[in-house]
């Protein structure tokens, strides 16, 4: 389960006693002033914490506000969704001896920025997931650290003056905010209520808003109020949305740094946070060092050689993989838990979520969060369907989702290879038997078994079901209503799952084995011998879809395959061939006439893009596994994942964006960070270096 930051007292003596000069975690993502000075990289770079729940804190190295999701502290008032900007940014300003030295900067609706403080960046690192920012000021070192406490909306922001021998004087104007992080803020005449309180100030942005709070017991802090108005978002305008922002000069904090000493500025939702910025520090990097230490021995023995490097950025993968994993309590399961699907916007999603359930949780040895989450969602169970996600306001999960539910069972096989635990699925099987037979006689969307070849259809006008479900208004960019492949792959492959479990209970299996060798003689239909690979798509309005998409790569990658040998190879030889990028694999081959090799724009233009072309990174998962079973070279399938791991320095550092463009450079897109593109490299990372040692 997660953690709470409470270390063993031996784990945080540790750390605590040389927590400034030895963090613990080799600075593998490590850049000087060619990044660091130079705006137009050092804004495309950018750096992520969370806090376990649904909160995070996201910027880039610059300093430089790009989107509307940037902030300090954006919290989950209703954990894990209810994400809200409070605090935006610190404006920094160092005095000493007379110079003065602006760190902060702006980008404002002229275009112009100003002031340059990432000028004065020599270095930019991550110890753990926390981003370091070091500051050259003349003979002088300014550090500054970024992390959230886990499970809690709290955010701490310290300075540490580490060389030097004068003193500094340290100055703060907070910018803060309080609106969903979807939004953006004109602020008018809006009036908050900045007060002061013990230590620092309390923000109350309306009636009825959550407090939150600004403090620090080592700088003095003063009310203010005064909107700057008109930062501009480069991104934001790169999308097509509104790209200009107010926010709001609430608070000014100022404190003298002597040579050695720190100062940390606490911003949460909570009164009385631990405001001790070392102890705070340990805690959390014991914290991460918990994570390090639950990896099972199999990965350990993955992460060694034959290319060290990247073994090193698969172990930091660990790191990555827990940003994505929040508590979801409930009634019926109070520990339970899910997984954001990316940040810095989506929520907790069936289908992502149980696709990212094995890389996220078991290949990082922690499988009683597995545990949690499929519990977890066994509760929403309607109708024999898992739901496709939970609004962030917290209303009726929403069910419109075909292929969720069958990544469920999946979810569950890959869960019990790694636990046997037989516990859990005692419990889990009235529902899964549900699942099937709601499935069998139909349900939400036209689902429902053809009983002419056992194949699962699916879909209706204006739904999008699959996991291509992009749509604007009512264009559904890429409906595929019928008997989808990967659908029917993920169907075969739960009927066996079913038939092996009830077999494990001392059920009877003849209905689940009749069942799946039906499906597999029905998916013979899915091959297109005059193209040599399988049908996207068959029975939809206007008949078979042809068009070459990955799809197909599950009804080679899943454990149980419905088709031939040669069918198999065929479909990875000509996958490699036309989808295969170096960041994941195309939508859509670029050979098509609706190829999109870009994608950027309004939403119009991106939801267009999303599948027609737009690279995904966790398709290579499916890929490796696929090319291993067929081709049963470790290391050629190995080669696959390092280009996605060169990644870890780009986009959100030290994590794996969710797309790239279908053209190169293959720039990524899309969220920065995205729990099944870390997943799915982590599982298939494990999956090849478990079978070169088995080879060996």
């Amino acid at each position: 389960m997660i953690e709470t930051a409470v270390a063993s007292p031996l784990i945080l003596a540790a750390i605590m006693e040389d927590s400034m000069d030895d963090p613990g975690f080799p600075p593998i993502f490590d850049f000087g002033r060619e990044v660091c000075s130079h705006l137009a990289v050092a804004e495309e770079r950018e750096w992520l914490v969370a806090n376990g729940i649904g909160g995070y804190a996201s910027g880039t190295i610059a300093g430089v506000l790009t989107r509307r999701y940037h902030g300090l502290l954006v919290a989950a008032l209703k954990p894990p969704l209810g994400r809200t900007l409070l605090l935006t940014k610190l404006d920094e300003t160092i005095a000493g001896n007379g110079d003065s030295y602006a760190l902060f900067a702006n980008r404002w609706g002229s275009g112009v920025v100003d002031p340059t403080g990432y000028a004065l960046l020599e270095r930019f690192h991550l110890e753990g997931t926390i981003p370091v920012w070091t500051f050259g000021l003349a003979e002088g070192l300014l550090e500054k650290r970024i992390w959230m406490q886990p499970g809690a909306n709290t955010t701490y922001i310290r300075y540490d003056h580490r060389r030097g021998d004068r003193p500094l004087v340290l100055t703060l104007k907070a910018m803060v905010n309080y609106r969903d992080y979807h939004s953006s803020t004109h602020a008018g005449d809006w009036q908050m209520q900045v007060t002061p309180v013990k230590h620092g100030l309390q923000v109350n942005a309306f009636d009825g808003a959550t407090p939150f709070y600004l403090l620090s017991d080592q700088a003095e802090a003063r009310p203010e109020h005064t909107w700057y108005r008109n930062f501009h978002l480069s991104v934001e305008a790169y999308r097509g949305l509104d790209a200009v922002e107010d926010h709001l000069y609430s608070g000014f904090f100022r404190a003298i740094l002597r040579p050695g000493e720190y100062v940390t500025l606490v911003a949460s939702t909570a009164p009385a946070p631990n405001l001790d910025g070392l102890s705070a520090y340990a805690e959390r990097q014991a914290y991460e060092q918990r994570l390090l230490i639950s990896v099972g021995a199999d990965f350990k023995s993955a992460l060694a050689a034959p290319e060290p490097d990247f073994s090193s950025l698969a172990q930091h993968l660990t790191l990555a993989a827990d940003q994505f994993i929040v508590r979801r309590p409930s009634a019926n399961e109070p520990d339970g838990h899910s997984i954001i699907a990316g940040y810095p916007w989506f929520g907790d999603w069936g289908r992502d979520t149980m696709i990212s359930l094995p890389g996220l949780t078991l290949s990082t040895g922690r499988p009683e969060v597995a545990r949690s989450i499929l519990r977890t969602f066994a509760q929403f169970v309607d109708q024999g369907m898992l739901p496709n996600r939970f609004p962030d306001a917290g209303e009726t999960p929403e069910y419109n989702t075909v292929d969720a539910t069958l990544w469920y069972f999946e979810a569950i096989r890959a869960y019990h290879a790694a636990t046997n635990d037989d516990e859990l699925l005692v419990e889990l099987w009235p529902i899964l038997q549900e699942i099937i037979a709601w499935h069998q006689r139909g349900t939400r969307y036209n689902i429902h078994v053809d009983p002419a070849d056992g194949l699962l259809y699916a879909g209706e006008p204006g739904a999008q079901l699959t996991w291509m479900d992009a749509k604007v208004g009512d264009w559904v960019v890429t409906p595929r209503i019928g008997k989808p492949v990967e659908v029917n792959a993920l169907w075969h492959n739960a009927l066996h799952i079913m038939a092996s479990v009830a077999r494990r209970l001392g059920h009877a299996t003849d209905e689940y084995e009749a069942s799946a060798q039906q499906a597999q003689n029905g998916f013979a239909r899915f091959w297109n011998e005059a193209a040599g690979y399988c049908y996207d798509v068959l029975d939809g309005p206007n008949g078979h879809e042809a068009a070459l998409r990955p799809n197909q790569l599950l009804a080679v990658s899943l454990p149980h395959s419905p088709l031939e040998a040669r069918q198999q190879r065929a479909i990875v030889d000509v996958c490699a061939r036309y989808l295969l990028t170096p960041h994941g694999l195309r939508s859509l081959a670029a050979d098509d006439p609706a190829y999109t090799g870009h994608y950027g724009g309004s939403p119009r233009q991106r939801d267009g893009a999303y599948h027609q072309g737009t690279v995904w990174a966790w398709l290579i998962g499916p890929f490796v596994s696929a090319h291993l079973r067929v081709y049963r070279n470790p290391a050629l399938a190995r080669s696959y994942l390092l280009p996605l791991l060169r990644s870890l320095f780009s986009n959100t550092v030290g994590s794996i964006s969710e797309i790239f463009d279908g053209d190169p450079p293959f720039l990524g897109r899309g969220c920065t960070a995205q729990a099944w593109s870390v997943a799915e490299v982590l599982r298939a990372w494990q999956e090849v270096n478990t079978e070169d040692r088995s080879s060996q």
